[in-house]
């Protein structure tokens, strides 16, 4: 416990001695509670956000779920919500489907069920959510929709929640229902049926996952629909909802929520919305989009995570402010709490609310968030002023019996840029109920009765690093962890583990792209599959890989270099990407989509045959050499100027890439 030093520069006085003028705002249970709290919570996937989390070495893996969930020692999240994994991109990378065909089912594939475990390992009592943002191919039948067929498409959900309770022992207790366009009322009352029949009845359906309208409309109009659905979710409503979602009397939340970069205006966006989005809006649970940012920086929206876990290969990791401001929540409440009525703004800006267990204890939260320091992604923020005041709080009701309360304060001193986070202060003790705070700008402030608080630490990390200069990789992993290899961020199709069946001694892997169709996906995936992997910062480098083509004439795979987009911009990506075809031919382009033709010509390559492709760019110009050989050489390239390394295939298409490995200047 810090000691009384930083108590000084906070008034904890009587609001009989009136030292300052101050308003007063009571909290009370007298004329009953408000809505119950459901928690604060976390999104791993929309997409692939956890991506690198899973290649940390222990123990550091380890202390960064630590930060995460472990109740009483970091942000100590209620909620997580991950992916259901649709083999297509959704906005940082792919992840795998369990069923990436219709006859197919893998309940193995992927994180988010290793990252459900270590979260339940660390909280038993954590609520899990899953939501499907893409679907397999099939599930359409040609179309990019997933509702024409919603007997196939709610059987396919169901399948992946009945899934993680058989193979993982995990209850999935909520699913959500999500797509860019719109939502279907039929595949909804259509899910609530397929759960109920297979004995999910407990499972509960958020609709529709996005937005308030049209849904809170449709909800107040047709009686079977609403009793189908129990949460209307948002996605960033801007703390506020509309009065039809209020008129369903629906539990309301804030379903996705954040995305914004993890510096310290990012941690007053999130101190801010934490609160108002109940004081606003009436929502009782705020997810972060997303819960750890666990990818390459330069895909679209880094660092846009609750704490920032980008470089297995070096150990390092930063415990963000985003952890600390949730902690003011979650360690002092817990789902099942109510909220009381007499929450709301503070008169010279800012906001409060109070929640009990309904058991004699208390815990108020405080911001003093200004609007620059706190604006987030979206959607706009409109002006208003925060400015320092005294407030005095009088507790009435349960709570006037109560003589002393838990302080715990964030100062995130923007002028010195020495942020003080969720520091312990000296308990505060009450007179006649009240007490008054000296509230400066942009603070946060915890007043509790509960006394389990605690901001865990450990050791530092190790320093940050650039990814290895040198990088080899054989897959030939016996028993791999993850269907994923080490470092490899899909952006378009699905690259996993494969036993080597060409090979005649013992049996090794190869990494195997593994989709032969295009997914269903709200994103622009490319026609190209692609995996990216290294330094975005890399220029010149030789990369080198064997490849077996799997498509007979038709097949066709890929190294590359300097590729300078991923995510939901992979379609625009360019670089230096080296082609060979089953129809013995090579080209070089400077684009992924293969439109601008560097150079061009025979190859002999074949399908069902290993090759080995070279490929080495420095400065402006590019070679390549076809097993051993040189194929060409001198091609001139004028940009980009840098970027990741990548292997990918010419089509939705069968192809394994084995001896994987990266010379970097």
């Amino acid at each position: 416990m810090d000691g009384t030093v930083l108590t000084v520069t906070v008034l904890f006085l009587t609001s009989s001695l009136g030292l300052c003028s101050s308003d007063t705002y009571v909290l009370d249970d007298n004329a009953g509670l408000g809505r119950v709290f459901d928690g604060i919570g976390g999104l791993s996937g929309g997409g692939a956000t956890s991506r690198l989390l899973v290649n940390y070495e222990e123990p550091y893996r380890s202390r960064i779920l630590d930060y995460l969930f472990k109740p009483n020692f970091g942000a100590s999240l209620h909620i997580l919500k991950v992916e259901i994994g649709g083999d297509a991109q959704t906005t940082d990378g792919t992840e795998p489907s369990h069923m990436h065909y219709e006859n197919d089912e893998n309940y193995f594939r992927g994180y988010e069920w290793w990252l459900m475990k270590e979260a339940k390992k660390r909280n038993p009592n954590i609520t899990l959510i899953g939501l499907p943002w893409a679907f397999p191919g099939w599930v359409g039948h040609g179309k990019n929709w997933p509702y024409d067929f919603p007997d196939i498409t709610a059987a396919y959900v169901v399948n992946w929640i009945l899934g993680a309770k058989q193979y993982h022992d995990l209850d999935i207790q909520y699913v959500g229902i999500w797509n860019e366009r719109n939502y279907d009322t039929k595949y909804i009352k259509l899910l609530r049926y397929t759960l109920d029949k297979s004995g999910l009845e407990g499972v509960r359906i958020i609709a529709s996952d996005n937005l308030w309208e049209p849904i809170a409309l449709s909800l107040l109009l047709d009686p079977e629909l609403s009793t189908a659905v129990d949460v209307i979710g948002a996605h960033y409503p801007g703390t506020t909802t509309v009065s039809d979602a209020l008129k369903t009397q629906k539990t309301l939340w804030s379903s996705e929520d954040y995305s914004t970069f993890n510096d310290e205006v990012g941690g007053g966006c999130w101190a801010r919305i934490l609160n108002q989005n109940y004081v606003n809006g009436h929502m009782t649970a705020t997810i972060s989009w997303n819960l750890v940012a666990s990818y390459y920086e330069n895909l679209p929206f880094g660092r846009d995570g609750l704490m920032t876990a980008e470089e297995p290969w070096s150990g390092n990791y930063v415990v963000e402010s985003p952890i600390w401001i949730t902690a003011h929540t979650t360690q002092f409440t817990q789902p099942g709490w109510t909220y009381l009525q007499t929450v709301g703004h503070l008169a010279q800006g800012g906001s409060y609310v109070a929640l009990t267990d309904g058991k004699g204890n208390l815990t108020v939260v405080i911001e003093t968030m200004t609007h620059d320091h706190s604006v987030c992604i979206r959607p706009p923020l409109l002006p208003f002023n925060v400015t320092s005041q005294n407030a005095t709080f009088q507790l009435k009701g349960s709570f006037t019996s109560i003589k002393e309360l838990q302080v715990w304060r964030s100062q995130f001193n923007f002028k010195t840029k020495k942020p003080s986070l969720f520091k312990k202060l000296t308990p505060l003790k009450l007179s006649n109920g009240s007490f008054t705070l000296n509230l400066a700008e942009d603070e946060v402030y915890t007043l509790t009765t509960i006394t389990t608080g605690e901001k865990g630490s450990y050791p530092d990390p190790p320093p940050s690093a650039r990814f290895p200069k040198v990088y080899k990789d054989n897959f030939n992993v016996r028993n791999p962890p993850f269907s994923e290899a080490p470092d490899f961020a899909d952006q378009t199709g699905v690259f996993e583990y494969h036993i080597n069946l060409t090979d005649p001694g013992p049996y090794t892997f190869t990494l195997r792209q593994v989709l032969t169709e295009r997914p269903i996906t709200w994103a622009t995936d490319a026609d190209q599959t692609i995996s990216v992997i290294g330094d975005y910062q890399w220029q010149n480098l030789t990369v080198t890989c064997d490849i077996f083509m799997e498509s007979v004439k038709t097949g066709g795979v890929f190294i590359a270099a300097r590729v300078d987009k991923g995510g939901q911009s992979i379609r625009s990506a360019r670089g230096v990407f080296f082609w060979v075809f089953a129809d013995g031919t090579y080209k070089v382009t400077n684009d992924l989509a293969g439109q601008t033709v560097l150079a061009e010509g025979q190859s002999g390559t074949r399908a069902y045959g290993w090759h080995t492709l070279s490929l080495t760019v420095k400065g402006q110009l590019a070679s390549g050499l076809l097993n051993g050989y040189p194929l060409w050489k001198n091609a001139v390239v004028l940009n980009p100027n840098n970027g990741w390394a990548a292997i990918g295939t010419h089509s939705f298409e069968l192809a394994q890439f084995d001896n994987f490995a990266v010379v970097a200047e």
